[in-house]
């Protein structure tokens, strides 16, 4: 806070008009839209500990659970387009959804993106005591027969978790639309549901790994990565090495209503940018999970709007949508 007097003294003294900053932001906080313990929880707990030392105040944590984003977004597109002092959690999942047109009326365009937390890439997740072993177990069965076991995800037919699944079904020539699949309100739900044996399989996300790494209650088969992640994750095969293209990255990160004011967006984007600089912000990227995708601002929302309109083209080839 001495800085940001001393700053102000200078800008006085100089008879310079004082810039939006972090000062400015007096509630800073994130919201979740899904239940506690998937990966939108754990993209705002990337921004409320990575940029602790870059706020006034420690940022809150709100969860916003319904429709995989969908209430979060029709919100910060009616009663809170202009609020200063709110980012939002979202992941490649939301921009599926918004190409695919689940939010509505609402397009990319009906938001700012703000910034990234980080990449994350989607994880082949049984329970600790399955009887399958490998990935290569898994697809022995669904050579047999695509409804051979049931998986379940935090996503509906068509979202990014569906997408993983569905890939890997196509890798060996199976058809999607046959598998069993169970849609959960969020990653904690559809964790929950492998856990109480609901469902055999469970195509997530390896930043919701993290905390359950070592305690034996799941088991990670392979990520869909195209080669493998840093440590904790170096031990865990890739699909690719493992002889199946499927694939699977996933942005993280944050956007705003959008009549925020410019001031209030790039007071946000400065403070992303200056977090990426300090090591507190890799490191809590790297226990999360998460490897380096640090950008913030325009830049940023260019790209996220680039990346919907390329899911838009891949969902139609897909036939989700005409």
């Amino acid at each position: 806070m001495k800085l940001v007097k001393v700053v102000a003294c200078l800008f006085l003294a100089l008879g310079l008009a004082l810039p939006v900053s972090a000062a400015s932001i007096e509630k800073p906080e994130c919201i979740a839209p899904a239940k506690p313990g998937g990966g939108f929880d754990l993209t705002c707990r990337v921004a409320q500990i990575g940029l602790k030392d870059q706020l006034p105040n420690l940022m809150q944590v709100t969860f916003m659970p319904g429709g995989i984003g969908a209430v979060a977004f029709n919100l910060f597109n009616t009663t809170r387009t202009d609020d200063p002092n709110a980012i939002v959690a979202f992941s490649s999942g939301s921009l599926l959804n918004i190409a695919t047109g689940k939010f509505g009326k609402w397009t990319a365009d009906d938001v700012r993106f703000l910034a990234a937390a980080g990449a994350d890439f989607g994880a082949i997740v049984v329970k600790g005591d399955s009887k399958y072993q490998t990935l290569d177990d898994v697809m022995a069965e669904f050579k047999k027969t695509e409804s051979a076991m049931t998986i379940g995800a935090g996503g509906s037919v068509g979202s990014q978790d569906w997408m993983k699944a569905a890939l890997l079904l196509k890798s060996i020539g199976k058809d999607p639309r046959k598998m069993r699949y169970v849609a959960y309100d969020g990653g904690g739900d559809a964790i929950a549901g492998l856990l109480g044996g609901s469902i055999q399989l469970y195509t997530g996300d390896v930043g919701e790994m993290v905390s359950h790494l070592g305690t034996g209650d799941m088991r990670i088969l392979a990520v869909m990565s195209s080669e493998r992640l840093p440590a904790p994750f170096d031990q865990i095969p890739t699909t690719k090495e493992l002889g199946y293209d499927a694939e699977w990255t996933i942005m993280r990160g944050y956007y705003m209503g959008k009549n925020v004011s410019d001031e209030a967006y790039n007071a946000w984007a400065d403070i992303f940018k200056a977090a990426y600089k300090t090591e507190e912000f890799a490191k809590i990227q790297k226990d999360k999970g998460l490897l380096p995708f640090n950008m913030a601002g325009e830049e940023f929302d260019k790209e996220v709007k680039r990346r919907v309109e390329k899911m838009r083209g891949v969902a139609r080839e897909a036939g989700l949508i005409k």
